[in-house]
């Protein structure tokens, strides 16, 4: 049955009002211009959307010395902030090994953070336990929370597909804390956390990838995790890099985690371990050189074919191997197979261990499929010039 109009007038409604908090979230606070020239919305309908929220009291009328911005000349501009006192934001990264735990209020000021570790052969629900364990520390004498943003480690499924993991952690989430729950692979996590974050900030096109035991990464595009069909896009970690290389444990064979992975790396400096190899870099060892140098080529080489499909405007590599010359060898090899019109330099990620609980934070603010489409302003304000 179609959808009456009253139903579609409130969607739009609420798709108005997310722009506008998603707008205050990104940016902090702004004046009314700015959220006009940012939004594109009308000036009568932003100004219906503004008076609503503060009714409500999901929006504060501040200054700019209160906001941390310089005051204009002539007549003071009141700006528009988020009250930080309308509730947190909950994000939850479960590694292989630890889980990371941040909670952010509703301007999205970090307000506290934690880990704790457990063994491999943990239960998904005993690692639940020891999360909630951890929220319920955070969160003493703090506010209601509005949402709930979870990574795992590995697969999310497809749409429809949810492994139990997942399922472990959503529905025992859901019940403890009565509010919406979304979830998400933390590598591609870390990707949105280091768009909004790191240092990808100020970008709403950005490629990921993290070297670590294997190699993950994640692609935003328009400020949105790109998910793909299978849920699994951003694998940069697959792309093939030379077919005649060893097998990967995916199946295939040359994929880039057979190159620029801890073990990869390790296996061919023939050290015993990753600090052992990287003391030897440092030591000038030629076996250690030419390790990390092969590893930042192969990096360098499967960027570009990323790169030359999605068209990013800045690339961010974390991870255990992404040291100086790793990323200094990647960015030459990439500056070979790109055009000169898009060539890029290659960045250091940002965030430390908590990116992807950061990242989980981000989701529960980004995933609105209502905010689809809207155009993303390139305005600027003064004080950001």
């Amino acid at each position: 049955m179609a959808e009456t109009e009253p139903g579609v007038l409130a969607r739009v409604r609420r798709g108005h009002e997310e722009r506008v908090l998603g707008l205050l979230r990104e940016h902090g606070a702004l004046s009314r211009a700015e959220l006009g020239t940012l939004s594109g919305l009308s000036r009568s309908t932003l100004s219906d959307i503004v008076a609503a929220l503060i009714a409500r009291a999901a929006v504060v009328v501040t200054t700019p010395e209160s906001a941390g911005r310089k005051r204009p000349p002539g007549r003071p501009a009141e700006l528009l902030a988020l009250n930080p006192d309308t509730g947190q934001t909950l994000g939850l990264d479960f590694g292989h090994r630890r889980v990371h735990v941040a909670i952010a209020n509703a301007a999205q000021e970090v307000i506290g953070t934690a880990a704790l570790g457990y063994a491999r052969s943990t239960s998904w629900q005993r690692r639940l336990e020891i999360a909630c364990g951890l929220v319920d520390t955070l969160r003493t004498g703090l506010g209601p929370l509005q949402g709930v943003g979870v990574g795992v480690a590995g697969p999310v499924g497809r749409p429809g597909e949810t492994p139990r993991r997942t399922e472990v952690l959503i529905d025992g989430l859901s019940a403890r804390f009565g509010v919406p729950v979304v979830t998400d692979n933390n590598t591609r996590l870390a990707a949105l956390a280091e768009m909004v974050r790191g240092a990808g900030r100020g970008h709403t096109d950005v490629v990921y990838a993290r070297l670590s035991d294997g190699v993950g990464g994640g692609i935003v595009v328009g400020g949105r995790l790109l998910r793909g069909a299978g849920g699994s896009a951003g694998e940069i970690g697959h792309v093939p890099v030379n077919p005649s290389g060893r097998s990967c444990p995916c199946g295939g064979r040359g994929c880039l985690e057979t190159f620029a992975s801890v073990p990869a790396v390790v296996a061919a400096s023939g050290k015993p371990d990753l600090p052992s190899a990287l003391a030897a870099l440092e030591a000038g060892d030629a076996d250690a050189a030419a390790a990390f140098d092969r590893a930042g080529r192969a990096l360098g080489f499967a960027l570009a074919a990323v790169c030359n499909t999605v068209s990013p405007a800045r690339i961010v590599i974390g991870g255990e191997v992404a040291v100086p010359r790793v990323l200094a060898a990647a960015e030459a090899a990439l500056a070979t197979h790109l055009p000169p019109a898009q060539r890029l330099p290659i960045h250091p990620a940002a965030l430390g261990d908590e990116v992807g609980a950061l990242g989980a934070i981000a989701l529960v603010t980004h995933d609105s499929p209502l905010l689809i489409g809207y155009p993303r302003g390139a305005h600027r304000r003064e004080d950001e010039a």
